[in-house]
């Protein structure tokens, strides 16, 4: 049986079976495990995490009558809390066809990859970042985001492992251009989120690659390293003529979290920026949905609910609704179990509630056996289909989830 406690209870002798936080929160890489080592028990109390799951099937308890919630009860909580975003949800412009946006998008995420690259590597050998070139690579993202924001925002998350520094850069330029938009911020200020999307990770230029790619856990020395990140890359774009204000803040507290236990400085709710409380749900969102070297990125809409159960201590509240809307509660590539028992990957967003995407379904539950993939509208009027749950790719291990919402996508051309 799995149960959510605080750090504080923790003690030697428990399994504990996921950390709640994102892995580049805290220098564990792993979970799973029984925690027998007093520096690692040390080292847990000494991050930012303040609640984890622990196994007590594989473990020992917590003491009888101390306070824990079960994994469905959380499920529950967090599942009633994002349903009623559903009912809030009312788009006002009808978005261009994501079939008509997705080979647009590709070739944009295919060039942004080009010039991030060549940007970053310019920047390693200690020239200035070229605002210019920054500002026709956003508004690019931002056109296509605006065209229709699943195209680029998917595209950019089916990275490699080797790609990620380059393009979790154009994810979070895309992400938060789509963000600053639901909160109805205006043209300017949309395009300043997207460059402090494209720019916020800059500082990852000057960490030793053999840290920042390290498969294993890092030291205590490696992980205070990682951390000084965000002040690299705020002294680089200090050196860039004409860079935006906002860069410069998102670069420097994006780390930052509302209940004042994020990094560099510890800042609490009111004293972080919006845009800096937005880059710091984007780079979440993009960073724990992306295959690294050490760890397989997490399905998008289980990424949401984690995230939701994270967001009392680490997101702002209205921000991180704001983001759950912009990218909808099943976003694109999603498994999810529709009524019927079927399987599907959820491939397009509705216009009209975020409980109704266009899917694609491809498994059946009642026979286990794959079916020919045929296309649902979960919106239309005669649809008596409908979302049941969300589904853990892990369990399942089909390996072409990201392929067939791409080539069902394709094949519409």
């Amino acid at each position: 049986m799995l149960k959510r406690i605080s750090v504080q209870q923790l003690r030697l002798g428990m399994h504990i079976e996921e950390f709640c936080g994102a892995w580049v929160e805290h220098p564990f890489w792993r979970s799973g495990f029984v925690l027998s080592n007093p520096k690692d028990l040390d080292r847990i109390l000494s991050t930012s995490v303040r609640e984890v799951w622990i196994d007590v099937a594989k473990g020992t308890d917590v003491p009888p009558g101390t306070a824990s919630l079960s994994k469905a009860d959380v499920e529950e909580q967090v599942d009633s809390e994002l349903g009623q975003l559903a009912d809030l949800d009312r788009r006002r412009n009808e978005p261009v066809a994501l079939a008509r946006e997705v080979r647009k998008a590709a070739k944009i995420c295919a060039l942004s990859k080009q010039a991030v690259t060549s940007m970053f590597q310019e920047a390693r050998m200690g020239h200035a970042i070229d605002t210019v070139h920054v500002k026709t690579l956003v508004a690019e993202i931002s056109d296509s985001v605006t065209r229709n924001a699943a195209a680029m925002i998917s595209l950019a998350r089916l990275k490699s492992a080797d790609d990620y520094t380059y393009m979790h850069s154009v994810a979070v330029c895309a992400l938060m251009v789509v963000l600053a938009r639901q909160l109805g911020l205006n043209n300017a200020q949309v395009h300043s989120a997207g460059v402090a999307g494209l720019l916020h990770d800059l500082g990852k230029l000057k960490m030793p690659m053999e840290v920042l790619n390290k498969p294993g856990k890092l030291t205590d020395a490696e992980y205070q390293t990682i951390k000084e990140h965000p002040l690299r890359g705020y002294e680089m774009l200090c050196n860039a003529p004409g860079v935006d204000p906002i860069a410069l803040d998102v670069c420097l507290h994006h780390h930052e979290k509302v209940d004042g236990s994020g990094y560099l400085k510890g800042l609490r709710d009111e004293e972080i920026s919006l845009y800096a409380k937005m880059g710091a749900v984007c780079d979440v969102y993009d960073a724990i949905t992306s295959n690294r070297p050490y760890k397989a990125g997490w399905d998008p809409a289980e990424s949401l609910r984690k995230m939701a159960e994270w967001a009392p201590g680490h997101f702002d509240q209205k921000v991180f609704h704001a983001f759950v809307k912009s990218v909808g509660i099943f976003p694109t590539g999603s498994l999810v179990r529709l009524s019927s028992g079927l399987l599907a990957i959820v491939v397009e967003q509705s216009t009209t509630s975020l409980m109704t995407p266009r899917v694609r379904a491809f498994y059946s539950t009642t026979t286990d056996k794959r079916i020919t993939p045929k296309s649902i509208d979960l919106s239309s009027p005669n649809c008596r289909e409908k979302i049941v749950r969300r589904e853990d790719p892990a369990e399942w291990r089909f390996p072409d989830l990201d392929e067939m919402w791409m080539g069902s996508v394709f094949g519409e051309l």
